[in-house]
C-alpha cells in the first residue's frame, strides 16, 4: 500500500476509534465538562506511528465528530487543541518510533515524556487560549479545566498509548530480522 494511501486509511480507522473511546467510553470528573478518557492514548499511537498529519486529522476529526454527536455543537477550542496534541506528538515521533519493531525502555520513556510535553501545549495553553478569545470564558474555569483534563489525558495516554505502542512494535518484523541463505 503505498504511503498516501495508508495515511488515509489510518486517519479514517484512527478518526472512528477517537470517536468511539471518546463517545462511548468516558469517567466523569468532578469538574463540570471534563471527562477522563482513554481516546488520548488511541491518538497518541496514531500519531506516534504514522506522524504529525494523521495526528493532526484523528484529533480534528473524531473530536468534531464526539461534539457533533452529543448535540450541543462543536466546541471548537478542544478540537483544535486534540489535533494539536496529535500534531505535536507526531512530530517528535523521531525520538521514540515504534515502526523499526522495537518499543521498550528509553523509548517509552521518551514517548511519555513528550506525550507529557504534547498534552501541556494542548490543554494548558491551546484549549484555555482560544476559550478566552474563542467564547470569551472566564480565564480561572478554563485553566482549570485545561489541567484536569491534561492530567487525566496524560494518565490515560500513558497507559493506554503505552500499551498500543508495545504490542504495534512486538507485530512488525524487527529491523534486519532478514537473513541471506
Amino acid at each position: 500500500m503505498n504511503k498516501p494511501v495508508k495515511m488515509i486509511v489510518a486517519i479514517g480507522i484512527g478518526a472512528a476509534l477517537f470517536f468511539v473511546c471518546g463517545r462511548f467510553i468516558s469517567i466523569p470528573s468532578p469538574i463540570p465538562n471534563v471527562t477522563i478518557n482513554i481516546q488520548y492514548g488511541v491518538l497518541a499511537f496514531f500519531a506516534a506511528a504514522f506522524g504529525p498529519l494523521v495526528g493532526c486529522l484523528v484529533g480534528l476529526i473524531g473530536h468534531a465528530l464526539i461534539d457533533f454527536s452529543f448535540g450541543w455543537g462543536i466546541w471548537w477550542s478542544w478540537v483544535i487543541a486534540s489535533a494539536a496534541f496529535g500534531f505535536v506528538l507526531g512530530l517528535f515521533r523521531g525520538l521514540f518510533n515504534p515502526n523499526d519493531g522495537t518499543f521498550g525502555g528509553s523509548k517509552i520513556v521518551r514517548f511519555n515524556v513528550t506525550q507529557l510535553i504534547s498534552h501541556l501545549i494542548a490543554w494548558g495553553i491551546v484549549a484555555p487560549a482560544l476559550d478566552i478569545v474563542i467564547y470569551a470564558e472566564p480565564a480561572n474555569k478554563v485553566f482549570l479545566q485545561g489541567l484536569v483534563a491534561g492530567a487525566s489525558n496524560i494518565v490515560t495516554t500513558a497507559i493506554v498509548g503505552t500499551i498500543l505502542l508495545v504490542a504495534f512494535a512486538a507485530a512488525r518484523p524487527k529491523k534486519d530480522s532478514l537473513k541471506q541463505e
